[in-house]
């Protein structure tokens, strides 16, 4: 036995508890796309100088 026990309801308000804190998702596409987006960015402002 462990040293806490909880019933299902302290069980459920623990769970509730740790999938609001948990971090966002790392979206890797959406980053990259983050990325290309400053380069074309950067890029262009190269081009026009």
């Amino acid at each position: 036995m462990g040293k806490y026990l909880f019933d299902t309801k302290g069980q459920m308000a623990v769970t509730k508890y740790h999938e609001k804190n948990k971090p966002a998702k790392f979206d890797k596409k959406q980053q990259l796309e983050k990325i290309r987006a400053e380069y074309l960015k950067k890029k262009q402002k190269q081009t026009d100088k």
